[in-house]
């Protein structure tokens, strides 16, 4: 006889099987945003495919919901979203590319069991993309690879192989390969079965699926549909991978050793519907995750077989400004999520209800009532979630800590109206909770500094107090332009007489240096204290 919580568990197998939750990597400009606008476009969520862009009169994408995003054409904050693409559940998490928003895109990279790394095709492997790719390797997240742009003028897809392997230090196997490039790219074979998809564009800008149609490398339609260039060199392509490559390998992929690689242009749709097809196929479902005991030892979560539990990767206030509230976004690890279900909240040591879930995909929100290992999720978050905070049906652990990176610039932020001073805290308090820019203390508490990666970070941070709290803000810039967490005894640190010693929000001592050459004098001069790159 099944018990209850066999059927449970039997149910969290089925659903989980069916999950992809995965990051989308990339440089600024390279396409992840128009790549996951296609998602939903070849998913049936979208009807017509919104494109990035900075002109009013185009339609903004589906996964940039901020209205300064949609202003600048770039993604800043990470957006997470649900749906369904065919048999599978998908959880997409679309990242910012600047630099400038790298915490934001790493701890979501988190909550992620694979990514795939778009790169433009022109432009090849860039400086962020690598960045992103070496937090991967680091979390051992398995990455699959989409060239992107094959329709405009770009580099031999050998070179951007080749490039791949050299600079990111992984084997790359195509599992697809482009037919022809720029004007001439009209399709990609697939190497194992020798089958071309052909396309034809039906809508302008790509903002309709497009055509496709198949059929053999070696038979008679591809040398009367394709040109007899770009046929030769198809072949020839093909003949030298098939002599130096090595045969893909699923349980290396996974392992993190090889990255698959893929062709398309996303404005165009050509490629796309075979590489979403393709990446259900080879990615992942929801992985066993490491925690921490309260002991200090570490435990390994099955997603199925412990009960429900999740962390908090994000948190985001005003996505809609309808409601004016804060989400807390929820990576289910393991077990079934009910709606209303009563969790121990691990940091607080007290229960909460998990009232009013929603899945998202952009400002849309759709109530949940049942989810599953992989499963991004939304709770209204009352002021009772930080980001790193671990709940569960049963406690005793803790899912490891999120990276928190050293700021790079400062500043001191007030408001230009001291009548504004209420909104105004409340506002720097809720950009501090969301890790939109850290706020420091002197050691005497009488002194507050905003601080942040990059400076587009204060661009961010005066956008939102204007927009969602009518607060207008006056930053002055600091000179500092490094830091470093403080560990050993404040009492016999020395610090230069240019730096600056303050506190972070855990009350952690950070050090603020006008230059790396104090920086490295100082920690020379303390070699019984440690300067740390990461909290």
């Amino acid at each position: 006889m099944v018990t209850d919580d066999q059927h449970i568990q039997n149910d969290v197998r089925a659903q989980a099987k069916k999950r992809r939750t995965f990051a989308i990597i990339s440089h600024p400009d390279a396409g992840k945003t128009t790549v996951t606008e296609k998602l939903l476009l070849y998913s049936g969520m979208v009807r017509t495919a919104g494109m990035v862009g900075s002109r009013k009169s185009s339609k903004t994408a589906t996964s940039d919901w901020m209205e300064m995003e949609q202003e600048r054409g770039i993604s800043i904050t990470a957006s997470a979203m649900q749906f369904q693409y065919k048999d599978t559940v998908i959880n997409v998490l679309d990242t910012p590319g600047h630099e400038d928003f790298c915490e934001d895109t790493y701890r979501t990279l988190t909550a992620a069991d694979s990514a795939v790394m778009v790169i433009d095709a022109a432009k090849g492997v860039e400086t962020q993309t690598r960045k992103l790719f070496e937090v991967c390797r680091l979390r051992r997240i398995p990455v699959l690879t989409l060239i992107n742009k094959m329709d405009l003028p770009g580099r031999p897809a050998l070179d951007l192989m080749a490039e791949v392997e050299d600079v990111l230090r992984i084997h790359a196997n195509p599992i697809d390969w482009p037919v022809g490039s720029g004007q001439q790219f009209v399709g990609v074979v697939d190497r194992a079965s020798r089958r071309i998809s052909l396309f034809k564009k039906l809508a302008a800008q790509g903002s309709a699926k497009a055509e496709r149609h198949e059929i053999s490398l070696d038979g008679p339609e591809a040398r009367a549909l394709i040109e007899e260039d770009v046929l030769q060199e198809v072949n020839h392509d093909l003949e030298l991978l098939d002599v130096a490559g090595n045969p893909y390998s699923q349980e290396a992929f996974l392992r993190g050793e090889v990255t698959p690689v893929f062709f398309a242009s996303a404005l165009t749709n050509f490629g796309i519907e075979n590489f979403f097809d393709a990446f259900v196929e080879m990615a992942p479902a929801a992985i066993p995750r490491t925690a921490d005991r309260h002991d200090g030892t570490e435990i390994v979560v099955d997603p199925v077989e412990r009960p429900f539990s999740a962390y908090i990767f994000k948190i985001q206030a005003n996505m809609n400004p309808r409601h004016r509230d804060s989400t807390a976004f929820l990576r289910v690890c393991s077990g079934r999520f009910e709606r209303d279900m009563v969790v121990k909240h691990h940091r607080l040591g007290n229960d909460v209800r998990l009232s009013r879930p929603h899945s998202l995909v952009a400002k849309g929100r759709n109530t949940v009532d049942v989810a599953y290992p992989g499963d991004i999720i939304g709770i209204i978050n009352p002021g009772q979630f930080a980001i790193g905070d671990t709940i569960s049906l049963n406690d005793g652990f803790n899912y490891q800590p999120l990276p928190q990176f050293q700021p790079e610039v400062f500043a001191r932020v007030q408001p230009t109206d001291v009548g504004k001073r209420k909104a105004f805290d409340k506002g720097m308090e809720q950009m501090a909770a969301e890790g939109t820019v850290q706020i420091l203390r002197s050691l005497d508490d009488l002194d507050f500094l905003a601080a942040a990666v990059g400076r587009l970070q204060f661009d961010v941070l005066q956008f939102r107090l204007r927009n969602e709290y009518r607060v207008e803000t006056r930053i002055e810039p600091l000179t500092y332009t490094c830091s470093a967490w403080l560990a050993g005894d404040l009492d016999t640190f020395r610090a230069p007489s240019d730096a600056m010693l303050v506190k972070d929000h855990r009350n952690r001592p950070i050090v603020l240096f006008r230059s790396a050459w104090s920086k490295t004098f100082t920690q020379e001069r303390n070699p019984d204290h440690e300067l740390l790159e990461m909290g």
